[in-house]
C-alpha cells in the first residue's frame, strides 16, 4: 500500500496568514504581554496611554504596541538642559517645601533617557 502526501507551501503559508489563525492567536498573546510589560515599565501614569493591536504589515501580520501620551519622546529620548519660561502669564508658579513661589523662568537641569517601551520588548520576547 502506497501513501503519498503532497504539500503545498501556499496553502500553508495562507493558513498561517488567516486573522483568527493559529500563529494569529499566538501572536495577540504576545503582543498583549509585552503590552503590559510596558504599563509596568512607564513612568508615572503614562502607562494608561499604552494600547496594542494587531494589524497587516507589508510582510503579514505584526503586533503593534502604542503609547500616546504627549511626553513619551521626552521620556524615551530623555532632554537637555533648558529653560522653561511661561506662555500665557508674567511669571510661572509652584510650590517649593509647602511654599508658594513665583519666578519669570526655571533652568531645568534635563532629564535622563528612560527606555521604558526598549525594555518592555526585551522581557516580551
Amino acid at each position: 500500500m502506497t501513501v503519498e502526501v503532497r504539500i503545498d507551501p501556499g496553502v500553508i503559508a495562507r493558513t498561517l496568514r488567516l486573522r483568527n489563525g493559529v500563529v494569529a492567536r499566538r501572536l495577540a498573546q504576545r503582543t498583549e504581554r509585552t503590552a503590559r510589560y510596558a504599563e509596568q515599565e512607564a513612568p508615572g501614569r503614562m502607562g494608561d496611554y499604552i494600547s496594542w493591536k494587531i494589524e497587516e504589515g507589508p510582510r503579514g501580520l505584526q503586533g503593534v504596541i502604542v503609547c500616546d501620551h504627549p511626553a513619551t519622546r521626552f521620556v524615551l529620548d530623555g532632554t537637555r538642559p533648558h529653560i522653561i519660561r511661561p506662555r500665557r502669564r508674567k511669571a510661572l508658579r509652584f510650590e517649593v517645601r509647602g511654599r508658594e513661589v513665583f519666578a519669570a523662568y526655571v533652568r531645568h537641569p534635563g532629564t535622563r533617557a528612560n527606555d521604558f517601551l526598549g525594555r518592555a520588548l526585551q522581557r516580551g520576547k
